[in-house]
This record gives C-alpha cells, structure tokens and sequence, in this order.
C-alpha cells in the first residue's frame, strides 16, 4: 500500500511557477504510474499528466502541454510537477495519485488506486 504526500502548492501570480511535489511511502512505489489530477471549484477531476514506472513514457493534457513537466526520483519516492506560465485556469487542488504499472495508465480518476490529500495552487494577480 502506497500513502502520499503533496507539497509545493500556494498562491502565484498569472505567468509564475511552481514546483509541486509528491512524497510516497511504502512498498513498491517504483511499479507504480504515476499520474497528477486536478480538481477545481466545481469542476470534475482531471488528469494533467502521468508518467510510467520507470520515467520513461509521459503524458500531458493538451490543456498543459509545453508548460507543466512531469518527472519522478524512484531513488526518493518522488514524483514532480513543474508548473510554467501559470494562468487562472489553473487554479485548483491538485493530487497525485498510483496505479499499478501492470493495469497501465488512464485518465479516469476512478480506476488509481492510492491517492494523496492535494495541494491547492491559485493563480491570482
């Protein structure tokens, strides 16, 4: 069983950064993907980016595509987000969350099965 814990979120004016982490613990993290998901006020979950097991397979929501950067250091059980030019839209709790590398990747929320308690980000002039 996996336990996570995201950091990193807090208030950014629009055109900022943020460097948003998750922090897991227990077995197996590294036969994990990986994926972030945000949820924003009245709003449905959306997945913005996973990434596979080993590093080497990414993917980004064409909302985020060439500004948010997904990576991970399975040496520290850790998963990133690089969030560039931010922008309003943005704004919302983000969490990642694990599915085991076997049953692969999916955008639908409902089908990972750990998840982390979310960090807010809110992109505010």
């Amino acid at each position: 069983q996996l336990q996570f814990v995201e950091s990193g979120g807090g208030l950014v004016q629009p055109g900022g950064s943020l460097r948003l982490s998750c922090a897991a613990s227990g077995f197996g993290f590294n036969n994990y993907v990986i994926a972030w998901f945000r949820q924003a006020p009245g709003k449905e979950r959306e997945m913005v980016s996973f990434i596979s097991s080993a590093g080497t397979t990414t993917h980004y929501a064409d909302s985020v595509t060439g500004r948010f950067t997904i990576s991970r250091d399975n040496a520290k059980n850790t998963v990133y987000l690089q969030i560039n030019s931010l922008k309003a839209e943005d704004t919302a709790v983000y969490y990642c969350a694990a599915r085991s590398e076997v049953d692969g990747a999916t955008s639908d929320p409902s089908l990972y099965h750990y998840w982390g308690q979310g960090t807010r980000v809110t992109v505010s002039p």
